[in-house]
């Protein structure tokens, strides 16, 4: 049985607008346990979850407390594509693992999250604070409506394809290889230094974890002639890079190791890839490289600079730059969310600072559209919206999940941070793409020793030569001026009232 069987086609059917604020929700499971569950939605709009049908193999079922039964498990794909589907709420007990992973799958297509029965009723308890990002008003903390930007067209070059992504088994990496997957391509093959990463995510993936397939690679981006050897073995078409360093203050501490992974790591990566005839390769960046006050920022913009002068013609290059991603492990909402369990005070850098702010899945989203939008050395950046104000998010995350007597602590920046980040730098002009929200720009031509500059860099931190290392990062990005010590705020603020 599918959606033709009860009678209407998704198109027919049309959007179904929802009664209450929230996340397009689609409940999977009309029997007794989505009943009550879309009872206790409809009842409670600060779960932020707003039930728009169900779907169930019993084509009896046409309407269920006033919500459609819009097809059969079968037809996830379509009624999320149409319905604009935020979140699948599997509300089957006892529902196959195999069936699970289907589901999911369908769903990361279209950038939907899926959660499960019982943990979803931990987080209705209240057993669970703030693990859940999905169960919060995403558009009241970021300050815009979150955005789906995988289009049709990243299908077209997904399927069928073989694609490797490096840093598989990170939040970022992770999340493309779930998203990948979702559209059939002839082989996903996952690369991470970590095995304990690539246990996890075989696991997620396929309800398994032998370790035991070809498309788990155990490699470090900084070895050059291992990197030349995976790309000789796969021959991937797409490659997208998500393998880097990324903690600010460690690399403030550690230059070197920034430039090894970030710069060297990703020159060995693309090298490889254009000697295997790759024919897309995708960087993950940040908005920290524009104008880059931390070294973070600047072995990052390096890295876009440098992919983009070593690649060639057939191969084509891009980088995407995100801002701060909701949901990643490390993130803000997960600190939050550890130190509100603890009780303790949550820390804040300055009353005043802001950062631009997406989900997961947006971020995502962004690099898959520009691995089909790219042309060649094109940077992408998602129209975020004005920044956030740190305090004010941590307002109304604490709102949100009723946590009294919430006590900020100020604890001042730290070296390297900016108080408001850019998402693009003072020499860059933002460009129109085809999709209204994504905008490009064009990185500027390298200095003519651009190359000699790379290699005094690469000689220093070989050395471990720390005050070197900055220097030459300096001399090779003009942009590049280190951000003073922010002003020591070490004291506690009480939660402010009219946040």
């Amino acid at each position: 049985m599918t959606i033709l069987e009860y009678g209407w086609t998704p198109s027919e059917l049309g959007f179904i607008p929802t009664m209450q604020p929230g996340l397009r929700t689609l409940i999977v499971g009309a029997g007794e346990a989505g009943r009550a569950l879309a009872r206790d939605l409809e009842k409670v709009s600060e779960f932020g979850l707003a039930p728009i049908g169900f779907l169930d193999d019993d084509t009896s079922k046409r309407v269920v407390r006033r919500l459609p039964v819009l097809g059969t498990l079968a037809d996830l794909l379509a009624v999320a594509t149409v319905q604009r589907v935020d979140v699948v709420l599997l509300a089957i007990p006892g529902l196959p693992a195999a069936e699970v992973r289907r589901l999911a799958t369908a769903a990361a297509r279209v950038g939907a999250s899926v959660r499960h029965l019982p943990s979803f009723i931990a987080l209705l308890q209240r057993d669970v604070v703030g693990t859940d990002l999905r169960s919060l008003e995403i558009g009241s903390l970021i300050g815009r409506p979150e955005m789906h930007v995988v289009s049709a067209e990243v299908e077209e070059i997904i399927n069928g394809a073989r694609v490797l992504v490096t840093g598989a088994g990170g939040s970022i990496g992770s999340e493309l290889c779930r998203q990948v997957s979702g559209f059939v391509p002839e082989r996903l093959i996952m690369l991470d230094h970590d095995e304990s990463n690539l246990h996890r995510l075989q696991l997620e993936l396929t309800g398994e974890a032998m370790l035991d397939s070809d498309d788990l690679v155990v490699a470090d981006i900084r070895d050059a002639r291992r990197m030349h050897q995976v790309m000789a073995d796969t021959r991937p078409d797409i490659v997208f890079h998500a393998a880097a360093l990324k903690h600010l203050p460690m690399l403030e501490r550690h230059p070197c190791e920034g430039v090894k992974s970030n710069v060297i790591g990703t020159l060995n990566v693309l090298t490889a890839a254009v000697d295997a005839g790759v024919a897309r390769f995708v960087l993950i960046s940040t908005d920290k490289a524009a104008d880059p006050t931390s070294v973070l920022g600047a072995t990052k913009q390096l890295a876009e600079q440098a992919v983009k002068w070593a690649s060639t013609e057939d191969t084509i290059v891009s980088a995407v730059r995100f801002g701060n991603v909701l949901g990643s492990r490390g993130s803000l909402l997960s600190i939050l969310a550890e130190q509100a369990r603890n009780g303790e005070p949550i820390t804040v850098t300055h009353p005043d600072v802001t950062r631009f702010f997406m989900t997961i899945e947006e971020a995502v989203g962004l690099v898959l559209e520009a691995a089909h939008l790219a042309v060649g050395g094109e940077t992408y950046v998602l129209d975020m919206g004005e920044p956030v104000r740190i305090v004010e998010l941590v307002s109304n995350y604490a709102r949100q999940l009723e946590l009294p007597d919430v006590e900020i602590r100020f604890t001042g920046l730290r070296p390297g941070e900016k108080l408001h980040e850019s998402l693009f730098s003072t020499t860059e002009q933002p460009l129109p793409t085809a999709h209204a929200r994504i905008f490009s720009t064009l990185s500027c031509p390298v200095a003519p020793d651009f190359g000699a500059g790379l290699q005094r860099l690469f000689e220093a931190s070989s050395l471990n030569a720390t005050d070197e290392v900055k220097s030459a990062l300096g001399a090779l990005l003009g942009t590049y001026a280190q951000a003073a010590p922010g002003p020591a705020l070490a004291f506690p603020a009480p939660y402010p009232d009219d946040y």
